[in-house]
């Protein structure tokens, strides 16, 4: 089973991006890492590739494995994709918040869905829900590999070791760090690789209102992939600045400004991630040079995020009522 054949060799080695007209008012430069070019069109590619080559390297993977998940949709696909080609079996723990463009992007990868459609009794959020769901399938199942995104340390190696260091070759400085979350994989890896590089790059984590990672009052959260119902046991918290929290109207905002302007079709955790720059804009001084990591592509979010009746629905009409 060799992980580093065909497709996935490209894995990785995304552009970086000015986004100058966006922000062409402002005193300093922002960059858009584009993860949406990893071939699974999200930055959970790079995750999936090390979870899944360090476990078959320590033979917790044979050719007979299952392999499971709980994903909101973009974990998923990236291991469908990398299961289907290893010739592997993959079981995916969702919940109702997943689009149907993730579902269906899961399945014709070869990827089995499991809906968990009841939230967990005592927190009242799906994630718990869902992670219960997979110890059952651990023990139905019995040949299986949990890659549990949320407390494998090979989620955010994959960041320290590839993400932070080709942003840091690309850039002569990076003063800003902004990066959406939930795993926290994607931040603490790039984190650690800044901390360890001795910069003093800020670090700005950009979470969801309604997110629980960093002590936040709970809500209801629509989008997945930004924000989470507990704070996952990889996270590092000291490694973080500043936490930025963004309403669902002002990532929407931020996807159609993106497109607008750079052509750049995103998704919600995306929007999130400018609207963040937007909301620190005052703070940031003349000549300051930030990347913006930019999590997946928009395409998975055309019945939502780009979606008028949608939005006046499930956003708009939500929020007046």
């Amino acid at each position: 089973m060799d992980v580093m054949d065909g497709l996935f060799q490209t894995i990785g080695r995304t552009p970086l991006v000015p986004l100058r007209r966006l922000f062409q008012h402002a005193p300093f430069q922002v960059y858009g890492k584009l993860e949406m070019a990893n071939p699974g069109g999200s930055a959970k590619d790079r995750p999936a590739l090390f979870i899944i080559r360090e476990a078959i390297r320590m033979g917790d993977i044979r050719p007979d494995t299952t392999v499971i998940e709980s994903s909101s949709g973009n974990m998923a696909i990236s291991l469908a994709q990398l299961c289907l080609y290893l010739g592997l079996r993959f079981v995916c723990v969702v919940d109702p918040r997943t689009t149907d463009t993730h579902l269906k992007l899961i399945r014709s990868l070869g990827g089995e869905i499991e809906m968990v459609s009841q939230p967990d009794p005592v927190s009242g959020d799906y994630l718990p829900a869902r992670i219960e769901r997979v110890k059952q399938l651990k023990q139905h199942i019995g040949n299986c590999y949990w890659t549990n995104q949320y407390g494998n340390p090979n989620n955010y190696l994959a960041h320290y070791h590839t993400t932070m260091p080709e942003i840091l070759g690309a850039l002569p400085q990076v003063d800003y760090l902004f990066c959406g979350v939930s795993s926290c994989g994607t931040i603490r890896g790039c984190s650690e690789k800044l901390k360890e590089s001795n910069l003093a790059t800020k670090i700005i984590a950009v979470d969801a209102v309604g997110s629980v990672i960093f002590g936040g009052v709970k809500g209801f959260r629509q989008f997945p992939g930004l924000g989470a119902a507990l704070t996952p046991p990889i996270s590092r918290q000291e490694l973080i600045d500043q936490v930025v929290y963004v309403s669902e109207k002002e990532c929407i905002d931020g996807c159609r400004d993106l497109v607008r302007t750079e052509a750049i079709l995103a998704g919600a955790s995306s929007g999130g991630v400018i609207a963040a720059i937007r909301a620190m804009q005052g703070e940031i001084p003349a000549g300051a040079i930030c990347a913006a990591i930019l999590p997946d592509r928009g395409d998975r979010y055309l019945d939502t995020v780009y979606n008028e009746e949608w939005v006046r629905q499930h956003v708009i009409g939500a929020h007046d009522a």
